[in-house]
């Protein structure tokens, strides 16, 4: 990518948490394509070797980084230890929908730890990093359009994403004056295959359709062109917010 270009991100280091599939990988993807050495954390060392190979393959640089993210011991060593940081993805997360009065104790602990608990002693491990090496830096939280309103079955879900919208904002006060941002980007569904089981179900795919006004799902690609932008130089005015990519369903 040309030096001149606005997203460049030649020289930075970018760490993306849940990288193996899905939205972290498109993210490490499009990252590393804008010039950023990426550090791709997952669980699944097999994931992480592909994802790997695919960057190096196109010119990029890339290594990675076997990673519980819910092992806030191994999460502060691990950025703790690092040379350079100045891009935390930080985008690991999942969902168990059931009836809010349906939902076991397992179920929440398991998202509450993941969703936002993980995510918080990441983005905290990043930002004291960030401090140490003195160069400031941008961290990113995928929360979800379900961080903005409410949905059938997802309870839980909604409060660990509205958890990070505010954490977003809060810790975006306290870290302006150091020169680290911090951001969320808050997608609508995304096709990937993942979530292509939810659409088998018709009643499923008409509820969605019913309140998406673009009537389609958003791609990968869009989503990591939101973290792209946020990680960037130009972005430098852009702190304590959340960019919905999110077809139009949260302005209804």
């Amino acid at each position: 990518m040309s030096s001149q270009h606005p997203f460049n991100l030649d020289g930075l280091t970018a760490f993306v948490a849940g990288a193996g599939r899905g939205l972290g990988r498109g993210c490490a993807l499009a990252l590393a394509a804008a010039g950023a050495e990426v550090i791709c954390a997952a669980r699944t060392e097999s994931e992480l070797a592909a994802l790997v190979d695919d960057i190096r393959a196109t010119g990029g640089r890339a290594s990675a980084c076997v990673l519980d993210v819910t092992d806030r011991a191994a999460v502060r060593h691990v950025i703790g230890g690092l040379d350079k940081l100045d891009i935390v993805l930080a985008n690991a997360g999942s969902n168990r929908p059931k009836p809010y009065l349906d939902v076991p104790d397992e179920d929440l602990d398991f998202l509450l730890d993941l969703n936002l608990a993980a995510m918080f002693v990441l983005g905290q491990a990043a930002a004291q990093k960030m401090l140490a090496l003195g160069r400031g830096g941008s961290i990113i939280h995928m929360t979800s359009q379900m961080g903005r309103v409410g949905g059938m079955n997802r309870s839980v879900y909604c409060a660990t994403k509205w958890g990070l919208e505010g954490l977003v904002r809060a810790s975006a006060i306290e870290l302006a004056p150091h020169g680290i941002r911090v951001n969320a980007v808050a997608p609508t569904f995304v096709d990937t295959p993942l979530t292509k089981p939810f659409f088998e179900d018709p009643a499923f795919s008409q509820w969605v359709m019913d309140r998406l006004p673009i009537q389609r799902l958003a791609t990968v690609e869009e989503v990591a062109g939101a973290v792209v932008y946020l990680a960037s130089p130009v972005a430098a005015s852009v702190t304590g917010t959340s960019l919905a990519v999110d077809g139009g369903w949260t302005a209804q």
